[in-house]
């Protein structure tokens, strides 16, 4: 495995300059499209090398160029080299490492490999982790105040049957996330992460509003942050919006980290899409995706913190309705691209093979950067009613036979992202401490300036610290800027220097006024 520098705190961010990534064009090179599938680790794939074997033989007869393998389910490990602890998963005993394998055989068929991380899923089972290192052990169900990680329903739910999930507000839980994440693309040749549940939980009492968010961490924040003292209804939209917040600064922060670990490496995400497209609804912010579970990726596109989305675009073209919904988040994902790449994934699982080649044409025709099937344990429907293995393996071979000969004729590449191959914009990143502590949900501004007369050439932005004090901004123009905090004690400032392809280090320490 390549081992990479190892980030031990985001906010020590180095100056790092982007990778080059894109060889020279030629005539002769393939196409740039995005052919994959979502490998999950609750079926058959990565728990022994004979797996991985057929997993990597089975991407090439489907002219697939990337696997987007589970690695964390519940904050555990398909690895033996992360924050997260080894997985209690019977996969092959150590020193069997599945990632590291995915990766040597992924790599060696010229198929890339992307860490697939469950981001908000705690555990979910009536017996604990092995591990007394697992979050769930120490900072679950036994923890007090911001100890207890866990995300609290309206009514007071912590457990859904036996399923937890940690509250993206709790600042501790957060970081582990991003540190966790970075443990992995620093000690594994991964191309990327892909996040999965970046968002609130599900099991709500209505479509378009979320219940979550009730920790007393949570509402502690939310009180500090706007000064109210009631605690707001599920409907409520300031705490909506600063709930959907908690995420985007996860996001945000994971994208920094993975930046400085590795420019090169890419940062995926599972799109929600939920029914009907936002053109049904009257735009993004009244789809679910946006409503109901608190994840703004359309946001995310757009300020650049995220390199692709890869929407779970999970819908059964034979049944009409679905079939529009299908192609309704097909033409949002076409429209919100924001200079990323978007990437539509239909539910293999829900369709036969006939009804995922349609969808397959659907995604090539609908001008996406590319398609992902999930899953590769179960390809159609008659692969998901089945028990017997050799269904399952003949459904893959008839899927890979029907796409290789009617929708993926030729060999594709991954696409480039071309903002990092050859980067035209810098980051920015920092933290804010008054007397040592962290100055959190903060205004920061971010001003263009000239040296050495300080004048102002454009706009400023403004930013917030997180709940670590952290904050960044990146796709910025290079150039000098200063950086200044006004509600954290005394007013500071830092002038720093914003180069393309690297990220500049914008830490400000105050003292508290006497």
């Amino acid at each position: 495995m390549k081992m990479k520098r190892t980030l031990t705190a985001v906010a020590g961010l180095s100056l790092l300059p982007a990778l080059a990534l894109a060889a020279p064009a030629g005539a002769d090179e393939p196409e740039q499209q995005w052919r994959g599938y979502w490998v999950d680790a609750f079926n058959v794939g990565v728990y022994t090398p004979e797996q991985v074997t057929g997993l990597v033989d089975d991407a090439q007869d489907a002219g697939a160029n990337a696997l987007v393998v589970q690695v964390a389910r519940r904050f555990d490990c398909f690895c033996n080299d992360a924050l997260y602890p080894r997985t209690d998963a019977a996969i092959a005993a150590a020193p069997y490492d599945p990632l590291a394998e995915v990766i040597d055989q992924a790599h060696a068929a010229g198929i890339e490999v992307h860490a697939w991380v469950n981001a908000t899923t705690l555990w979910n089972s009536a017996t604990p982790p092995v591990s007394a290192d697992h979050a769930f052990n120490a900072h679950g169900l036994t923890e007090t105040g911001a100890d207890r990680w866990l995300n609290k329903r309206h009514d007071g739910v912590e457990q859904v049957g036996t399923n937890t999930y940690i509250d993206p507000a709790n600042p501790a839980a957060t970081d582990y996330i991003v540190d966790a994440v970075a443990s992995i693309t620093s000690n594994y040749d991964v191309d990327g992460v892909n996040l999965d549940y970046i968002r609130y939980p599900d099991f709500n009492s209505g479509d378009f509003q979320n219940d979550w968010g009730y920790s007393e961490t949570s509402l502690a924040r939310f009180a500090a942050a706007t000064g109210r003292t009631d605690i707001p209804e599920p409907t409520d939209a300031q705490f909506s919006d600063w709930r959907r917040d908690q995420v985007s600064n996860l996001v945000r922060k994971i994208y920094v980290a993975m930046y400085d670990v590795d420019a090169s490496d890419r940062l995926s995400i599972n799109g929600i899409t939920y029914a009907y497209g936002p053109a049904s609804y009257g735009g993004w912010e009244n789809a679910r995706p946006y409503a109901n579970v608190m994840q703004d990726w359309k946001g995310w596109l757009d300020e650049g913190i995220v390199d692709t989305v890869t929407a779970m675009n999970y819908k059964r073209e034979w049944m009409p309705e679905q079939a529009r919904m299908f192609d309704e988040w097909n033409t949002a994902l076409a429209e919100y691209g924001a200079g990323r790449h978007v990437v539509s994934g239909p539910a293999l699982y829900l369709n036969g093979i006939d009804d995922s080649v349609q969808q397959a044409h659907d995604v090539v025709d609908a001008g996406l950067d590319g398609w992902m099937g999930y899953s590769y344990a179960n390809v159609s429907l008659d692969a998901t009613a089945s028990a017997d293995p050799a269904v399952k393996e003949a459904e893959r071979d008839a899927l890979a036979a029907a796409l290789r000969a009617d929708v993926f004729t030729t060999d594709a590449d991954v696409p480039v992202m071309e903002w990092k191959a050859t980067p035209t914009t810098g980051l920015l990143a920092g933290t804010v401490a008054t007397s040592g502590v962290a100055a959190a949900q903060v205004a920061v501004q971010v001003t263009p300036v000239s040296r050495p007369t300080d004048k102002t050439l454009g706009e400023a932005i403004t930013l917030q610290t997180d709940g670590s004090g952290w904050f960044a901004a990146v796709d910025l123009a290079p150039g000098t800027y200063r950086v200044q905090v006004q509600n954290a004690g005394t007013p500071g400032f830092t002038v720093v220097r914003v180069k393309a392809g690297q990220i500049a280090e914008a830490d400000i320490r105050l003292r508290a006024p006497r």
